[in-house]
Order: structure tokens, then sequence, then C-alpha cells
């Protein structure tokens, strides 16, 4: 492997080798201390910018190997240095970075030390640059590993699982020289019409706390310093960027401070308890006040009351956007710094912090401030010390992979069809999303070797017992009203004994789509119904998949309906069985096809409330608990509630007791086979300080059990956790409204 540039030379041409900065054996604190003494005012606001796209900072040559490019040379000119670079090896549509012109892992490494050293030779101090890559289900970069997405993560309710997957992905990042990892996490889905659904665990800011610490605890493991193998993450969005009105990206929110703090802070409380390295200001605004620009978010909680003392760095272009409220972008930069961003993207106002100190608007010590951490950020990762090469890659991506994916896979309905058994002797694969991989991967996805994974068909007909004739028909594309191949599809069915029917919708841009400048679609194009810019008004599926699923059905064929999708989609109530995938990623397709085949366990659980229509939502379950009827004219309630999901056997919950602190209860495979029962303890507030919810999770355990296998649970609560409440036990949100309620005084 060619070595990356992880350190910088011993000797920088100015800093004598006795400085405080340059012993790797001062404390920290001392040698972030002494570097920013020895720094100008033109150095110090050049390290809180990450002003170029990283792939315009070098070019293939003929010969096969990468040159640096004049506007990576303009870029370090303009500072003296580099703070950060993003999207060094980013590859997607938007980048244009291909196979055929970007980085592999066969020589991401060697670009990465081009790169470094050129930024440390540019520097008066040799002061090395952070690489910012984005990892939101794996690294985003050619042959890194891609994972299921994270609502797909959170319908595993795994967080050790999720962890390992993490810290696989912090492993690839710095086995190609990168550095940090920027990573949805904070995000809370309540409306499903939002393009960016994907990108969250889930509705619920319990189950999202818990698998925020995962992923950091993942990531970065624990100390001080970061081992060679860690990355520091970047949770985003921080902060209410799930709650946009009417589903829009980027739109305003109307949020109090209540629902704020109870709904769509927990998990960012979480990480930062965790240790989490950075958080990312969300492009919303919170109270009429975007992120980047509030204040009383980003220093007066997260700095003074949560004691957060990383680093926070403004989501693409966002500090700019602040000259409508301050006039022009010097202004605009002043304002971001001093509310408590220290790291900028593509913006122009933190390029001038300069000039907004010399006007007056900045105090140098507020930018001392923020240079000290990305600084501090920088010793934490060792780039001033650390020799040799980068650590190896890591193995068992796919594996990891593959995992998540089949935790994920949930079954909503079944009425015996599935798993497919002896009776079954020809299937008939169905379907737009039958044969394909690439609409399996989530939005922020680079492009994937050819060969790479397997759709539901190909992984149904490698898997499929000797005997079983597997035939297939697409049917009719994703979107689109074209009914061309439906009868081909019907023929299918009407000859088989079981019908497999794939739909869904697709994250999948492809090079004709138009990008905003920070990366997000302007047109969804081809098969693209989600991801980021891509909102829905409804939640219907393309229409022609409709009159595929009526006609299929219609020949009484039993039919087993697969949804690969980003975000709930509207199905209408049909026979047979119901499984759903969150874009489950490159393996995807073998998890579901295991499934179906009854050779894997269907153990997902809903992470959202699924609704019926557009026209009812919200649907969320934890709800305030007022006079919530239904409508005259439709049912209210979500068809499948969150944590729903069934299995291939049963379970029986005996009665729970609770200490105070703990709840127990055995559970019991009532079935004839293995499965995993996720057990959930929600309650409610008989008295609160504020109008309660009428469900909220507080704890969760999966627990696979063999046929008649008995075991007995116990469940810790959060000890924050007080007041007089109910405790209620059961496999999903809708159960636990007539479970047995167990009450418990908390008050002291």
């Amino acid at each position: 492997m060619a070595p990356a540039y992880d350190h910088v030379p011993p000797r920088p041409r100015t800093s004598p080798v006795t400085s405080t900065y340059r012993d790797p054996a001062a404390p920290l604190d001392a040698r972030v201390h002494d570097l920013l003494a020895r720094m100008t005012l033109r150095e110090k606001v050049g390290q809180l910018n990450q002003r170029m796209y990283g792939w315009d900072a070098y070019r293939r040559t003929p010969g096969g190997g990468f040159e640096l490019t004049d506007a990576l040379r303009a870029e370090t000119d303009r500072f003296a240095g580099l703070g950060a670079l993003y999207g060094l090896q980013r590859a997607d549509a938007w980048s244009g970075v291909t196979h055929g012109n970007g980085p592999g892992a066969e020589d991401a490494a060697a670009l990465a030390d081009l790169v470094q050293r050129h930024v440390v030779e540019s520097s008066r101090l040799g002061i090395p640059a952070l690489f910012v890559e984005e990892v939101p289900h794996g690294l985003m970069a050619l042959d890194g590993t891609v994972l299921p997405v994270n609502l797909a993560v959170g319908t595993t309710w795994d967080p050790e699982l999720y962890g390992r997957a993490a810290a696989h992905a912090a492993a690839e990042l710095r086995a190609r020289g990168g550095h940090v990892a920027l990573v949805s996490a904070l995000d809370i889905a309540r409306d499903p019409r939002w393009g960016r659904t994907e990108e969250c665990f889930g509705e619920d800011p319990y189950l999202a706390a818990r698998l925020t610490e995962a992923l950091v605890h993942g990531m970065q493991g624990s100390g001080e310093r970061f081992a060679p193998d860690k990355a520091p993450v970047v949770l985003k969005h921080f902060a209410g960027q799930g709650a946009t009105v009417g589903g829009r990206n980027s739109a305003e929110s109307e949020l109090g401070l209540r629902e704020l703090h109870e709904i769509h802070l927990p998990a960012a409380r979480a990480g930062v308890r965790a240790g989490a390295a950075a958080v990312m200001a969300a492009y919303n605004e919170v109270d009429g006040m975007p992120c980047s620009g509030n204040r009383a978010l980003l220093t007066e909680l997260l700095r003074e009351e949560w004691g957060f003392e990383g680093l926070v760095m403004a989501d693409g272009l966002a500090v700019d956007r602040l000259a409508r409220i301050t006039g022009d972008t010097v202004s605009a930069g002043a304002l971001a710094l001093n509310s408590g961003v220290d790291l900028s993207l593509w913006d122009e106002g933190f390029t001038r912090l300069e000039e907004a100190v010399e006007r007056g608007l900045v105090k140098e010590t507020v930018l001392d401030a923020a240079v000290a951490r990305v600084l501090r950020l920088k010793f934490r990762l060792g780039l001033f010390d650390r020799q040799g090469t980068t650590p190896p890659a890591p193995t068992g991506g796919k594996d990891l992979s593959l995992s998540l994916a089949r935790a994920a896979v949930t079954l909503l309905t079944n009425d015996g069809t599935l798993p497919v058994g002896p009776q079954v002797s020809r299937i008939a694969v169905l379907g737009p999303q039958s044969a394909t991989i690439s609409h399996q991967l989530g939005d922020y996805t680079a492009p994937q070797p050819v060969g790479a994974g397997s759709s539901v068909l190909d992984a149904l007909r490698r898997l499929a017992p000797p005997g079983l004739d597997i035939r297939h028909a697409r049917g009719c594309a994703l979107t689109g009203d074209d009914l061309s191949g439906i009868p081909e599809a019907v023929a299918a069915a009407a000859a088989s004994d079981l019908a497999v029917l794939v739909l869904g919708g697709s994250s999948a841009r492809t090079p004709d789509t138009d990008f905003a400048a920070n990366g997000a679609a302007l047109n969804a194009v081809s098969e693209m119904t989600c991801g980021e810019g891509v909102d829905l008004a409804g939640l219907r599926l393309g229409a022609a998949q409709y009159t595929l699923l009526d006609a299929v059905v219609a020949t009484g064929t039993p039919t087993a309906v697969v949804l690969i999708q980003g975000r709930p989609h509207v199905v209408p109530d049909t026979p047979g069985a119901l499984l759903t995938a969150w874009y489950p990623g490159p393996w995807g397709g073998e998890a579901i096809a295991e499934v179906v085949l009854g050779l894997a366990e269907p153990c997902g659980r809903l992470p959202v409330s699924v609704p019926r229509s557009a026209t009812q939502l919200p649907v969320y379950y934890n709800h305030k608990d007022t006079e919530y009827g239904g409508y005259v004219d439709a049912d209210a309630g979500p068809l499948f509630s969150f944590g729903h999901g069934l299995s291939y056997t049963s379970f029986r919950y005996g009665p729970p007791s609770t200490d105070g602190r703990t709840v127990t209860l055995d559970v019991t495979n009532t079935g004839e086979r293995y499965g995993r029962s996720v057990v959930q303890v929600y309650l409610r507030r008989l008295i609160a300080t504020s109008w309660p919810r009428t469900l909220e999770l507080c704890a969760f355990e999966g627990v696979g059990l063999a046929a008649g296998e008995r075991r007995a649970v116990t469940l810790t609560l959060d000890g924050e956790l007080t007041g007089l409440v109910e405790l209620r036990v059961a496999e999903s949100a809708r159960a636990a409204l007539t479970a047995v309620p167990v009450r418990l005084d908390l008050r002291s």
C-alpha cells in the first residue's frame, strides 16, 4: 500500500524542532496554545475554511496517477495552507467522479498523501489539513463498503451490530487517508414526505439516541487521541431538520422549545455524552433563526449547558444564507462565528473573517477559540506526529452489510404465504425492483463496480433448493404509467405457485440530474423518488406499480409483496404477505431472498409508523395525549404502527415486574422455529410538568430464542426518568396501548 501523509515533515522551514506544538509528549492544550500563538490572523482564518470541493483538487494523469490542480494551489496560496478539504474521495453523479477518473481502494491513500504534502509545504508552520468525507451509510468513495441506510439501521433495533458496522466504516476512511466522517444521525423522521427520511433512524428520539451512541462509540473508540483506525464523527444535523413544514427539504420549521427538547434533541444529547467530536449545524431555522446563526442553540445550549467542547461545522453554504439577515456575507460570517460555528463549508463569509475582525464584527479572541478547536482535533488525530503508512484496510465489510440487511427485513403481514413451503415448485419473481441492485442503495452512494451485490432475483435463483423453478418478468418501471410489460408478468404469475412482487422507490441519481450548489437534487430524474431534494406531496408509488399489483393479485396466485424503499409508501391492504426493506444495500437482495425462502428469520421492527395516506399525516405514535379522534372520512391511525414486525414463530411475554430502575419479564418462544423478538418498554406519564405524550419508548432489548426456549429479560430504565408513570411492555406501540400497565413512582 502506498504511504498516506498522516504527518508533517519533522522540520518545517520556519518552525524550530523544539517548538512545544512539535512535541508529541506535550499536553494537547499546550500544543494548541503554542501553535495558535505563532499564527497570523490570515493563517487563523484559513483554518476555519473548507472552501473547495475535494474532487477539484486533483486529476488523473495519462499514466494513471494523480496530479494536483491549479485550483488547489490557489486555495492553499489564499491562506498559506488549508484548514480542511471536503470530499477528496467523494464519488457520485454530482462530483462526476467515476471508476475511470477517481481514486479507488488501491490508490486513494496515495492521493491523500499527495494533497497533504502540498498543504503542509504551503503552510509556514507545517499545519496539515483535515480530510472530511461523507459516511452516510458507509464511506462514500469508490470501492467503499455500502451499508443499508439509517432507516434500515433503525429497523434492526440493534445498536451493538450497528456499532460494529460504524467501526468498519471508520477504518475504511482512515485506511484511505481520510480523517473526519460526516454521518446523518440526529434528524427525526416526523414526515415521510421528506426525501431525506431514509437518513433518519426513525421517528422516535429514544431509539435514535441509542443508535447515535453506538455510532459514536463504534467510529471514534475511546480516549483523548484517536486510534489509527478510528475517525472523529460529525453528527448531522443539529437540530430539528426533520421537522420542516410540509416535508419540504430545508423549509422552515414550526418548533416550540418543548417539542425541540423532547423529540429533536435527545439523539444529539446522547451523541455529545458519548464523546462526539463534532456536530453540523442544520439548514433549518428554530424560532426564526437559522441554526448556523443560532447562538442560543450552538453556544448557550450545546456548549454552556451540555458542556460540549468539540467542533461545530456549518452545512454547505448555510453561512452565506445568513446574509438575508445581516445584509452581506462579511457580517453573515461574523454572525455564524459569534453564534458558535467553527468551520464553514464552501461559504464566502468565513473567507472574509479577517475583514470582520478589522471591522469590529468579531473579536479575535472568539476567532482564536474556533481555531483552537480545529487545531485540537488535528492533534487528537495525530496529524502532526504519526509517521509511516495508513492502517491496513479492514475486511468483512460485505458480511457486516449483509448482517444489517438481514436484521432489517420486516414482515408486516403474512397469511401463511411465507416462508416458501415444499408445496411451491414454481415462483414468479416480478416487479421493477426484482432484478436491480442500484435501486437497493440509498442517496449519497458512490458508483458501484460491475457485479457487486445481489438483486432479489439473483439471490432467489442462487439460494432456491433444487427443483424450484424461478421465472422473471419486470412488469413495469418504478415511475410512469407504461403498462406494456404487465401482461407478461401476469402470465408468469398465473403459471406459478407463488408470486414474489418486488416494488418500491429509488434514490439513484444519474449524470443528467441537475444539482444545487450544495449537491441536493434539483430535479428527480429517471426512476428517482427519494433522497435529498426529492420530496413528495403524496406517498404513492408510481402509477403502473399499483396496476401491476392489482393484476398479479387478481390471478389468484398467492402473492408476497416486497417493498424496497427509502420512506414509507402507501400500499393497499392485499392478501398474502408484505415485507419491507428500507434500501438494504448491495446485498439486500440476498437478505430478502433468505427471508422469503425461510433460510433466515424476519427480525425487523418498524422504526416509523406507516400511514394509510399522506392526507392523514402526521401519524407518529408519540403524539400528545389529547382526544386524538379519527376523521369522518378516514381512519386517523397508521396502517402499521411504530415497533410492528412479525416473525415466523410466536412469542409469549410474562407479566413484567420492576424494582424502580429495571423491568424484568419472561419471554418464551411458543413456536416451532428460532426467532428474535424485540421487547419494547413504553411509558405513559400520569403527572408531568407539560402536557404528556400518549406513549414514549423508554427501553428495548432484542431477544433471540430457539423453539420452546424461555428466558428472563431485564431492561434498564434511564436514570434521569422521573415522575409518576405507567410502564407497558409490548411488541409494538399499538400493542402497548392495551398492555397491562405497571405503575412506577419515581418522584423523590
